[in-house]
């Protein structure tokens, strides 16, 4: 196949990129390097270039293209950030994606596999979430994953665009060869923010945002699905549009949950050393537990997890955060 990776400069976008690579297709990083890092594109070429410039977009698809299948990373992802500056995030994630769906209906392009989140799900009804789960989102950032969900559907009707969103629960890890991996700013993730501790000490003590959730030890239970499992299931859903019309959804976790206090845990294991803490306030609209139900995504992509154990997961971000690359 070949592809064009909008947002192949951020972390999952890159790890895609090298999965794509070792398969064989080719690909096309278009990345605006606001958040992403051009020392991250090493399996593609690269254009900077920004989703809300229409008509660049257009260009890139008609004068680089046709390309087979289009992934879109693009997406601005923190959660506080979209409650305070909501506007970034509508213009961003929204306006950016029509954009996107507009030059793609111009250029006669039709299959699209977006990033979305468990965010459009919201305060979660049951133990495991699945694709039947209501989506009531409670954040700007969760909001405007929905609409395009939405849009995606109508998009399908109207024009024959194709689609499959993918929707990640707690992304996490690194590259196991340790070329590429997670480095955001600020950096809101539990894991890596985790490994920053140990390598800093007790001058960067980590905070755990409360311990009084009715889970077993009082913290957040999530589920961490490795960023090379992600990888492996946006390949299979490119490859499933191949064959197959309309709109589809489908969640992407391991179906584990681990509370933070495991997480730390299990990382002390793989540090070898002691991690410092404290207890902070909770915050404002986290669950206690939020888990996928992924057997659509195993059943009809026939998309496995390797990464099932959190130790594992945390071994390859460990290798990655001691010999930080860029």
């Amino acid at each position: 196949m070949k592809v064009l990776v909008l947002g192949g400069a951020g972390y999952i976008g890159s790890h895609i990129c090298k999965a794509l690579a070792l398969l064989n297709h080719e690909s096309l990083v278009v990345d605006n390097l606001s958040t992403g890092h051009r020392e991250a594109v090493r399996w593609s070429r690269f254009i900077e270039a920004d989703i809300l410039d229409s008509a660049t977009l257009i260009s890139i698809l008609q004068n680089e293209g046709p390309f087979d299948l289009i992934m879109h990373f693009c997406a601005k992802s923190l959660v506080g950030e979209s409650v305070q500056n909501p506007a970034v995030y509508y213009r961003n994630n929204v306006a950016g994606t029509l954009n996107l769906l507009d030059a793609m209906v111009a250029t006669k392009h039709n299959k699209l596999v977006f990033s979305s989140t468990a965010a459009v799900f919201g305060l979660p009804k049951k133990g495991l979430i699945d694709e039947q789960h209501s989506r009531l989102p409670i954040n700007p950032y969760g909001q405007s994953k929905k609409i395009i969900e939405d849009v995606l559907s109508d998009y399908h009707h109207a024009y024959g665009i194709k689609s499959v969103a993918l929707r990640y629960f707690n992304a996490s890890g690194a590259d196991p060869d340790g070329e590429i991996g997670e480095r955001h700013e600020p950096e809101t993730h539990l894991i890596p923010n985790i490994l920053k501790s140990a390598i800093a000490g007790k001058s960067s003590e980590l905070k755990v945002f409360g311990d009084n959730y009715p889970t077993p030890d009082g913290t957040c239970i999530r589920d961490y699905i490795h960023v090379n499992d992600l990888a492996s299931a946006h390949i299979l859903a490119g490859e499933y549009l191949q064959n197959n019309n309309g709109a589809f959804a489908f969640n992407l976790g391991n179906g584990n949950g681990f509370s933070v206090l495991q997480v730390i845990e299990a990382a002390k294991k793989v540090v070898q050393q002691d991690i410092d803490f404290s207890i902070e306030a909770p915050r404002t609209g986290d669950p206690a537990i939020l888990v996928a139900d992924s057997s659509l995504a195993r059943n009809v992509l026939g998309w496995q997890p390797v990464y099932k154990d959190i130790e594992s997961i945390i071994s390859t971000a460990w290798k990655w955060h001691q010999n930080e690359l860029f």
